[in-house]
């Protein structure tokens, strides 16, 4: 009993540590914040190179022919990318209400945000760590289309109802990933609204798609309850524009299961589809996107000889 105790003693020190600083980040200007965040993003750059081999390994396939001095230039604007999201997280909900979004927030192709959510269906939201991902739900909340995301519950439980408690504060509800299906499939028939990070690894028995050029493993999930809910996957990025708290909610694509296309009729299809709209999003801006996780980490180990569904 003496280690679970400790344990939880130390859990909670990490937690009281967060909450601090968050207060902390909260209590500065944002220009004061946004510098430290700068600094930061140069240290973890120049000074002590953080996920050095991921970033390599990543840019490696990404983008093989860029040189040593702008691959240093990305990895620094995405530093200074992720930096900035923390700091935007952090002011969010202080600044952006449903009476004043429109200062904040540009939404593109605003007539399909609407028509889609309010069609009597469930509705599945699918966006990859890229742009401000936690903002976007926060968004959607304010907006008034409150969505269930899926989510990977923290080992610190103190911490994992903070984080909680903030995705919450604006609607965003969350869904565990380990254990959660259920309550996936509930909110589907509901037909409620499901949202998705679609660009993480699936292991050796994921669908093996496309990205950037590569096979990718990509979870099987968001295609299969498309076409047994009869939801539409709609395609959605939120990237920040030129300056921090202003961003283009944009809907890059929606396919509905009652008008597939002849070519992509089949699970890998429909993945092969989303997965290729992220790419186009992730292209147009690279600083924006999370490169220091493993996309690529069961490609060349795991790599099945028929890639067909």
């Amino acid at each position: 009993m003496i280690y679970p105790m400790f344990f939880r003693v130390i859990d909670y020190f990490v937690c009281l540590v967060v909450r601090l600083l968050m207060c902390l980040v909260q209590s500065l200007s944002m220009e004061t914040a946004l510098s430290i965040g700068n600094a930061l993003a140069w240290t973890v750059t120049y000074l002590i190179p953080v996920r050095r081999g991921t970033l390599k390994e990543n840019f490696d396939i990404a983008f093989p022919g860029l040189s040593p001095k702008d691959r240093r230039k990305l990895t620094f604007r995405m530093w200074q990318h992720l930096m900035t999201m923390a700091v935007e997280v952090a002011h969010a909900s202080r600044k952006i209400h449903p009476t004043n979004w429109r200062h904040y927030i540009r939404l593109i192709h605003a007539e399909k945000v609407g028509k889609i959510l309010h069609l009597e269906r469930p509705v599945l939201i699918v966006t990859g760590h890229f742009g401000n991902f936690e903002a976007g739900g926060y968004f959607l909340g304010i907006l008034g289309y409150p969505t269930y995301s899926v989510a990977r519950q923290l080992d610190n439980i103190y911490l994992e109802e903070y984080v909680k408690n903030f995705r919450e504060s604006s609607g965003q509800y969350l869904v565990p990933k380990n254990d959660g299906y259920d309550q996936i499939l509930e909110v589907l028939d509901r037909k409620d609204t499901m949202a998705f990070l679609a660009d993480q690894s699936a292991g050796p028995k994921g669908c093996w798609v496309d990205f950037f050029g590569h096979p990718a493993s990509t979870y099987k999930a968001m295609a299969l309850l498309s076409l047994q809910y009869d939801a539409p996957i709609v395609v959605c990025h939120s990237t920040r524009r030129d300056a921090p708290l202003q961003f283009d909610v944009e809907i890059a694509g929606i396919l509905d299961p009652r008008n597939l296309p002849e070519n992509i009729r089949s699970v890998k299809g429909i993945t092969q589809w989303f997965t290729s709209l992220l790419e186009e999003g992730i292209r147009k801006k690279p600083e924006q996107y999370w490169w220091i996780h493993r996309r690529w980490k069961t490609y060349g180990k795991a790599f099945p000889k028929k890639n067909a569904l």
